[in-house]
């Protein structure tokens, strides 16, 4: 490969500027710390990278030795998707769940109290909220990230929980704009596209990112999404129509415009990850995110190189790079004078009171109201009915509600099912036959995500419950199918304090 840049001049340094790296391991391997001193600006953190919060801060502390005004990103979600707890699960239920409670304040103790913890570790900018209105039950990728299907309740929430996090010192980036909610496809893997008018999108779509535009949100994440209403040539990250005219021009937004993971599938298997940053860039983008996947020092001197190379040829002008750098610097000094609120030390409990409020517990036709479920005594059989990860949450996340009764129940035994390349039918029913040899004379509590989405769930909870009609059904996911088994408890999420939350109504704690 030809370096086609110094490392020192001011085109050079901007370049670097605008890119969010990643990298492996848990400590600052020496070719990053090396960029750092050449100019790049920013670093995204992955679950990989994280081992303890001990060990979080004294990463940090590391870039923070070469770079004191370094952004430190991460995609910490709360809920399903997280990094600070990425091997024990979530100490705060996501968005959905919050949603479910539609308590606004709530919402917003939440956030501040999780950007509290972000910013002991010396992170100061959060890939989140999630301000997508997930109106397409059959989204992937989306789901519980969202605040709900209602536009009026994600806008609401949306602009408490940049109120919250941002009250901590801690830079929100609302994404996924202009709104990936409509959508059965999932960008990690392809492009969708979202077929609906401009005046639907600007009523439904736009109307969070409004809600977090008016709260102050500093960043705002694109979507590798196609909308024909608005573009129908570029997906929205490399939209100028979009990037600039939409969202600058017409909203108003004047903070930082961050991509997507440059290399998910949507751009990166259509345009390629240099061609896309440039693009990306030239539409008024202002940083560029890759380090998901991609995560060495040779792809950031890929991207570096493929900017200068640009400017140099008039592809890319080069008062908008300097431009986005700029705004990249600006994200760093507000972090470094962002007031801290003194108010919300709320602590280690409100993740777990928050669950608490979310779960909707409904008994099954005929048994009266859920709060004459008697509670198990006995350690039940958990079977897990459970879907393959989407990229955004990974499979290293526990989740279910077996790890918390253990606790309440100890001898509680599970396993683990699945039938994904099922489409309902006999391999469905495999699955549930299989649950029940496996559960003996225990009785059954079947933990599902989406049900809706997965037809061979379906297949094995009639199975089950045909056999066994007192099994307790828990949906972690989006709770669209109807409810049944002698209990239902929809979580609004798999984070670790749902299952928590759940658990304690299937033994009767008396926590809740």
């Amino acid at each position: 490969m030809t370096t086609l840049a110094s490392g020192t001049d001011t085109l050079t340094r901007d370049a670097l500027t605008v890119l969010q790296p990643g990298f492996t391991g848990t400590t600052a391997p020496d070719w990053l710390l090396r960029r750092l001193g050449e100019g790049l600006a920013s670093v995204g953190l992955f679950g990989r990278n994280i081992a303890s919060p001990g060990q979080l801060a004294a990463l940090t502390a590391q870039l923070r030795a070469e770079r004191d005004d370094v952004l430190v990103a991460i995609d910490e979600e709360g809920g399903d998707v997280t990094r600070l707890e990425v091997r024990s699960g979530s100490s705060f239920p996501g968005n959905h769940a919050l949603g479910a409670v539609d308590d606004v304040e709530l919402t917003r103790q939440v956030a501040r109290e999780l950007g509290r913890r972000l910013a002991a570790c010396g992170v100061n900018l959060n890939w989140a909220p999630s301000a997508d209105v997930n109106s397409d039950p059959r989204n992937p990728v989306i789901g519980v990230r969202s605040f709900g299907a209602d536009t009026a309740l994600a806008a609401r929430h949306t602009a408490a929980y940049v109120t919250g996090l941002q009250s901590a010192g801690v830079a929100a980036c609302t994404k996924h704009f202009p709104g990936h909610g409509d959508t059965a496809v999932d960008s990690h893997h392809a492009l969708p596209r979202i077929d609906v008018s401009a005046e639907v999108l600007a009523e439904r779509e736009l109307t969070p990112f409004r809600a977090a535009i008016a709260a102050g949100s500093r960043a705002v994440m694109s979507a590798h999404i196609l909308v024909p209403a608005l573009d129908p040539e570029h997906p929205a990250t490399l939209s100028r129509r979009i990037l600039t005219g939409l969202l600058r021009d017409d909203l108003g937004y004047d903070g930082l415009i961050v991509t997507d993971g440059m290399e998910m599938r949507a751009i990166a298997g259509t345009y390629g990850i240099e061609r896309g940053s440039v693009l990306a860039i030239a539409a008024g983008a202002d940083a560029i995110c890759v380090g998901g996947g991609l995560a060495d020092d040779a792809i950031v001197l890929r991207l570096r190189d493929a900017l200068v190379s640009a400017v140099r040829t008039g592809e890319l002008p080069e008062e908008r790079l300097a431009d986005a750098a700029e705004r990249v610097r600006a994200l760093a000094r507000w972090t470094g004078t962002a007031d801290r609120s003194p108010d919300g030390a709320h602590g280690t409990e409100i993740g777990l009171q928050a669950a608490r409020r979310a779960l909707t517990v409904t008994a099954a036709p005929g048994l009266g109201d859920p709060a004459t479920f008697e509670a198990l005594t006995e350690p039940p059989y958990v079977a897990a009915l459970t879907p393959i990860a989407n990229i955004a949450v990974g499979d290293e996340t526990p989740w279910g509600v077996a790890a918390e009764l253990i606790h309440l129940l100890p001898g509680t035994v599970t396993g683990s099912f699945t039938a994904e390349d099922a489409d309902g039918g006999e391999a469905g029913h495999h699955a549930g036959r299989a649950a029940l040899q496996a559960a003996g004379t225990r009785r059954i509590v079947a933990v599902v995500r989406d049900e809706h989405r997965h037809p061979w769930m379906t297949g094995a909870l009639d199975v089950l419950l045909s056999a066994r009609p007192d099994t307790v059904v828990v949906e972690m996911g989006v709770p669209q199918a109807t409810p049944r088994g002698a209990l239902h408890i929809a979580t609004h999420g798999a984070a670790r304090v749902c299952g928590r939350a759940a658990a304690e109504v299937i033994a009767g704690a008396t926590g809740r």
